[in-house]
């Protein structure tokens, strides 16, 4: 694809810019900044990309993962605001995610230990994870601010911060695990995904790559539930105090 023919596709941008206009949604600003950014970055991303591919070096897989994993749990860290030290727990649990991960696919020899292959699958894994672990912590927030009163009553009968918590946290992590989940179910049929799609107009052979999209598919199943009961089991007990009274400072 020519910059020419790619440029011709900005017209659904500026459909939507017109739409937001037209009925007064206020999100034009918005998409002027999304697509602008989406741009520079895909197109920085894309030149540093071609240069680590031809380097072969295993740092520079190193630190493109490193900043992969950091950019996704800073990103998560927005949907967890008064809940203390979110970003290393979650950076710590999408380190997890990664490790067991790649762990099985170059272990078991699933994929060489190629730049193009762990990189690419890992922007994916650790992109999904990101977006289980927003949830996760988003939920956990709503529920212990709806269920503060019933927390705080099972503490006061002896209860402990695991007995107060446990229900809402695997409602928690039930919320990270469920889009992941309900996407995987209609592959195929509602959606073809992109993986898939890429290599398909790349020339592969469609089985092929139906090989390599269940792949990451299963990966990102996993990532998912690892990333939420691993952030979610580190990050209740932060919400008490050495006293195990539920914490007044947080989620204010």
């Amino acid at each position: 694809m020519s910059y020419l023919s790619l440029s011709f596709t900005v017209l659904f941008v500026a459909l939507s810019i017109a739409l937001s206009l037209w009925l007064r949604l206020g999100v034009a600003r918005d998409i002027v900044v999304a697509a602008v950014r989406a741009a520079v970055q895909l197109i920085v991303i894309g030149y540093i990309l071609k240069l680590v591919f031809a380097s072969h070096r295993l740092i520079f897989i190193l630190l493109m993962v490193a900043l992969i994993i950091a950019v996704a749990a800073w990103n998560a860290r927005g949907r967890a605001k008064g809940i203390p030290g979110a970003f290393w727990r979650i950076a710590f649990g999408l380190v997890v995610t990664e490790i067991l991960t790649q762990a099985v696919l170059v272990g078991f020899g699933v994929i060489p230990f190629q730049a193009r292959y762990v990189i690419t699958t890992s922007g994916m894994i650790v992109g999904n994870s990101m977006v289980a672990a927003g949830l996760l912590m988003n939920r956990l927030r709503r529920e212990v601010e709806s269920g503060r009163g019933e927390i705080m009553a099972i503490l006061a009968l002896g209860g402990t911060p695991r007995q107060a918590m446990y229900p809402r946290l695997v409602q928690a992590i039930r919320a990270g695990m469920i889009p992941t989940i309900d996407s995987t179910k209609t592959t195929g049929l509602v959606q073809l995904p992109g993986m898939m799609t890429g290599q398909i107009i790349a020339g592969q052979d469609p089985v092929q790559a139906v090989r390599y999209q269940l792949m990451i598919l299963f990966c990102i199943l996993a990532g998912s539930a690892v990333t939420s009961i691993v952030i979610g089991f580190l990050t209740y007990p932060t919400l008490f105090n050495r006293y195990q009274q539920l914490r007044e400072d947080v989620l204010t």
